[in-house]
């Protein structure tokens, strides 16, 4: 694999990009969720025992217990978390030097200081997916702040191997899964026919999507298959044009899911680990510049036309592969191409059995690789100190990565159980050491498709009086049929996740709506806000309502007309059973389950704390209620595209008016100079060439200079101009 500069700071400025997403639509959310008036109250979380604090840390490990020797509550602490988190990320996607180890440390404990307490509403795969890239950042990000340079190490892509295999962890668990579920929409190829519908929070694309006829549905179902399943292979691929292709697949995957579906922040996440496919050579490509390898030689055209066939082949049993496997046909009837799997269950159990102790082979000899490579490079650095500090940086890093890999094997064989019980117990027992942080995680998305009978959804109704009622809308996910689906990605609401995952099953299953419940009743502005951030929408802010129940609905897309004009409404639906009987306060039923869940708080009420921290953590709330979330993440967003954008320019307006001295610097400088529009490496110069500069700056005329051996045969032909410079 080539140099990968340019793909390693890409990666960084995304990661820190999601950070500033995840805090800022977290943070919108808190009062709500778990403030002291919240749904669930993040202190009921901290038992505080007056253990020491390591012990506290250990059992829980959350930066929130210092609240109390802050002088904050639980409900302050996490807002002002969030808020150092927010700001953090937003100075490392404005400022290259932040993107640096100690500030992915710091964002990474933050954010799981967030998930410790995040109970319900944060137990996501997304969640848990950003906390391992995340905790990969600080293994991938250099030593900015410390050590002052962002030169490239030559253990970087050691480092930056570990998130391609968490890519491929993700991609080939989340496809393998489908099948093993056993989920006959999955095996029938018919699971995208009601996907689009039953999702959480569908985009208007979506209604277009389900529209389309059932054999591209059952030939999409067969490309997310052979995308998720068989191309993950490609990722570790000597050959650099297969893994370009197999990125290019990955992206349009996400790329056509972030269409169709709101998912936050999660398939953007996924397109930032895509990165890892790339090089420098692939990213100049990009920026239509001229990519300059250190040698310039050209590879023969035997060996390119040997590649090439290779490649050839590789795609052609990819494509054949897939014809054998869902038995593709063109459908002359119908006018499209039919598709069914023709493997069994029993069959792909074995194929599983077969491929997970090879994947891991494959990994360990594609690690083993990056290692010896980066150890050959640091053997070829000139200098004994520099050699020998490259050495030992090597060493420590080549370490992690290798224990970081071994560690992951327990979460990725539990899609097959007889490899996992294969592996080593010492692996085990390492991975149960740092289980509870989750910095390896097992993935597997879509297991089984829901709502093959129609979507259901569950509806509050409030009434003052008992007779009259009146449904209470949601921001974002479907209830009112004319009301047409949002656009909100990379936002999370999480209520409304939930309130997706509640209409699954009983209310049983889901105890913090009873709290929902009792809350509205009381009339509590935090959770209002969560079903409306304009509490004006809210059909009873001025006064709370004296009932409230719940009932189940189905609901499904609407068709389009035979004319093929549009419907009017966007969804149809039909009732299908109480939800949650009628309650309110005082209810014997509803008191019964606020006990039985615990979730009537019965300590007195605290006193708000008065602090300087505190009142500034209570401003920025009064400046950002009411606004709404994706407004904001995307403000935030945009702004700091355009300010690294304009620095960007900037950056290469001045590298015009450079005197071509600074074409003498390393190949490798040329690189890291050319990398992230946000900001710009300066030249590490020998005292000679600082010395020449100086003097260059105080000539008072300018004569033509001879030239200089093997240095002047660096400059190109197009600078040989400015090369007319007085030296002393």
């Amino acid at each position: 694999m080539g140099e990968i500069v340019l793909p390693r700071r890409m990666f960084l400025w995304c990661m820190a990009v999601i950070y500033l997403t995840a805090f800022v639509s977290l943070y919108v959310q808190i009062p709500g969720l778990y403030g002291n008036e919240g749904l669930l109250p993040a202190r009921w979380q901290l038992r505080y025992s007056g253990k020491p604090l390591v012990e506290q840390l250990l059992s829980s490990p959350t930066l929130l217990w210092l609240g109390p020797r802050l002088g904050l509550d639980t409900h302050t602490a996490m807002e002002l978390l969030c808020l150092i988190g927010a700001a953090l990320s937003l100075a490392a996607t404005l400022v290259e030097a932040f993107r640096d180890s100690v500030v992915f440390f710091c964002l990474w404990v933050l954010y799981l200081s967030m998930y410790e307490v995040g109970q319900v509403f944060l137990y996501f795969q997304w969640d848990n997916l950003l906390l391992e890239t995340g905790f990969l950042c600080i293994l991938v990000a250099p030593l900015t702040l410390i050590r002052g340079s962002r030169g490239v190490r030559e253990h970087d892509r050691v480092t930056f191997w570990l998130i391609r295999w968490l890519l491929f962890r993700l991609m080939f668990a989340s496809g393998v899964v489908k099948l093993t579920s056993r989920c006959p929409t999955w095996w029938g190829l018919t699971a995208l026919t009601y996907h689009y519908e039953t999702q959480c929070i569908p985009t208007p694309l979506a209604w277009f999507a389900h529209q389309l006829p059932v054999w591209w549905q059952k030939l999409s179902v067969v490309g997310a298959f052979v995308i998720e399943i068989a191309v993950p292979f490609l990722f570790f691929s000597p050959l650099r044009r297969l893994r370009l292709g197999a990125f290019y697949l990955q992206v349009l995957l996400q790329v056509l899911i972030i269409l169709s579906g709101n998912y936050n922040f999660f398939n953007l996440l996924t397109v930032t680990l895509c990165l890892s496919l790339l090089d420098d050579r692939h990213v100049y490509f990009w920026l239509r510049k001229a990519y300059k390898t250190d040698n310039g030689n050209d590879d023969s055209k035997l060996w390119s036309w040997l590649c090439y066939l290779l490649e050839l082949v590789v795609w052609a049993l990819v494509i054949v592969g897939t014809v054998i496997s869902f038995d593709l046909q063109l459908d002359t009837v119908k006018k499209g191409i039919s598709s069914r799997t023709a493997f069994t269950y029993h069959q792909f159990n074995l194929f599983l059995k077969t491929v997970t102790i090879p994947c891991i082979w494959i990994g360990v000899l594609s690690l083993t690789w990056e290692m010896v490579t980066s150890l050959f490079r640091c053997a070829c650095v000139s200098g004994f100190f520099k050699r020998f500090w490259g050495t030992v940086q090597w060493t420590v890093f080549a370490g992690a990565a290798a224990s970081m890999f071994a560690v992951s094997l327990v979460p990725f064989t539990f899609i097959e159980y007889d490899s996992n019980s294969r592996l080593w117990p010492g692996v085990r027992q390492a991975y149960e050491m740092v289980d509870r942080y989750q910095v390896v995680n097992s993935y597997g998305l879509f297991r089984r498709m829901t709502g093959v009978g129609g979507r259901p959804e569950v509806v509050i109704e409030g009434s003052s009086d008992g007779v009259t009622w009146t449904e209470i809308e949601f921001m974002y996910k479907p209830g009112n049929l004319s009301a047409s689906p949002p656009v909100l990605t990379p936002h999370q609401p999480r209520l409304d996740w939930q309130m997706w995952f509640a209409a699954l099953g009983p209310n049983t299953q889901s105890p913090w709506f009873t709290s929902l419940m009792y809350r509205l009743l009381q009339g509590k502005r935090d959770v209002i806000e969560l079903i409306q951030s304009d509490v004006s929408q809210y059909p009873f802010h001025q006064q709370p309502p004296a009932y409230l129940r719940a009932h189940r609905y189905r609901y499904w897309f609407t068709e389009s007309k035979a004319d093929g004009s549009f419907p009017e409404r966007w969804w149809r639906r039909v009732y299908d059973e109480e939800f949650y009987p009628i309650v309110h306060l005082g209810n014997s039923f509803l008191e019964g389950m606020l006990n039985q869940y615990g979730l009537k708080d019965k300590s007195p009420p605290r006193r708000l704390s008065n602090t300087t921290v505190a009142q500034a953590v209570r401003w920025v709330r009064s400046q950002v209620r009411g606004v709404p979330v994706p407004t904001l993440i995307w403000t935030l967003i945009a702004c700091s595209a355009t300010f690294c954008l304009v620095q960007g320019l900037r950056h290469k307006n001045k590298d015009v008016e450079k005197p071509s001295d600074a074409h003498k610097a390393t190949a490798t400088d040329r690189t890291e100079n050319a990398a992230d529009g946000s900001s710009s490496d300066h030249h590490e110069k020998s005292d000679e060439q600082q010395a020449d500069e100086e003097d260059d700056k105080e000539a008072d005329s300018e004569d033509e200079v001879e030239e200089e051996g093997e240095e002047e045969n660096e400059v190109d032909e197009e600078d040989e101009d400015e090369e007319r410079i007085e030296k002393r």
